[in-house]
């Protein structure tokens, strides 16, 4: 998944809208952007839209932002949206693995009720929203086998450290946050998951945007939050392996086919070693995802 992007479940016109935007998911959100007197109409909205969604041959995956364990919300958003088969949860505020472990108890309950396969629905955690969590980002390896990527959020995390911002003037995050970032991108690739970058709240700066993900895409990031269809071409561009870098890959694996005991090739005068390999690899297979490998 390289863009997944946020809509409230409560706006049919937005979900509508977010199927057709190109975006690799769908978050549809029970959480933040749902008023606490909204929460059991915005369940109905979600289960119908879902369970029409799921019938379309070619759709985005589709995932629903639950309320978090400390709400007392989570079994009500569980019991209206799990029949409905979504792709995946999103578990905002997870407190390290036995958060993870949590949810999948109380999936596997409700698939079996629903008739769905054990582990059908995945899960994504959000890692890094309490400061508390952020001392357990190592900890998701082996949790469960549903989970299947890790994002951070800085504006639950801001409010909670008692924060006046979370950028600087330049729209970039300041120290607190970019701890949480690395820690977020360290525990996916310690579990072995996608690791997902957060939005960029200024939907209208595209230019941030590129920015943000390019970084992203640098530092190891698989995919980018969205909250607004045009920030889905951006995402979508930067995170989709170029020609040029696919070429590359293609060479470094090729070159190590041919010398299968060696530890480093050499490809127009620069070595390779077994990393270069890895990293290929990687991209090539974020590649044929992406359909273009």
């Amino acid at each position: 998944m390289r863009s997944l992007l946020f809509v409230p479940s409560d706006s049919g016109r937005k979900l509508d809208k977010a199927m057709a935007s190109g975006a690799d998911a769908i978050i549809v959100d029970l959480e933040d952007s749902i008023a606490a007197e909204g929460k059991a109409e915005a369940r109905k909205s979600a289960a119908a839209f879902l369970q029409e969604a799921v019938k379309a041959a070619s759709r985005p995956r589709l995932l629903v932002r639950v309320n978090g364990f400390a709400t007392g919300l989570t079994d009500a958003d569980l019991d209206a949206v799990v029949p409905a088969r979504p792709d995946a949860i999103m578990l905002p505020k997870a407190e390290g693995g036995a958060g993870v472990i949590h949810a999948d108890a109380k999936l596997t309950a409700r698939e079996a009720i629903s008739g769905l396969p054990d582990g059908h629905i995945k899960i994504v955690a959000i890692a890094t929203e309490t400061a508390s969590a952020l001392f357990l980002a190592g900890t998701y390896g082996g949790a469960s086998a549903r989970l299947e990527g890790l994002t951070w959020g800085a504006e639950d995390l801001s409010a909670e450290l008692g924060a006046e911002t979370n950028r600087d003037p330049q729209g970039r995050f300041l120290d607190p946050y970019r701890l949480a970032r690395a820690l977020c991108l360290s525990g996916a690739a310690a579990a072995r998951v996608q690791a997902i970058d957060t939005i960029a709240a200024d939907f209208r700066n595209l230019e941030l945007l590129r920015r943000e993900t390019e970084e992203a895409r640098r530092d190891g990031f698989t995919g980018k939050m969205a909250i607004h269809p045009a920030q889905v071409p951006v995402i979508n561009e930067v995170l989709t392996p170029t020609t040029t870098a696919i070429a590359k890959a293609r060479a470094v694996g090729a070159a190590f086919d041919r010398n299968p005991g060696k530890g480093a090739v050499a490809i127009d005068g620069v070595m390779y070693d077994r990393p270069h390999l890895e990293r290929a690899r990687q991209l090539l297979a974020r590649a044929a995802a992406a359909g273009i490998a």
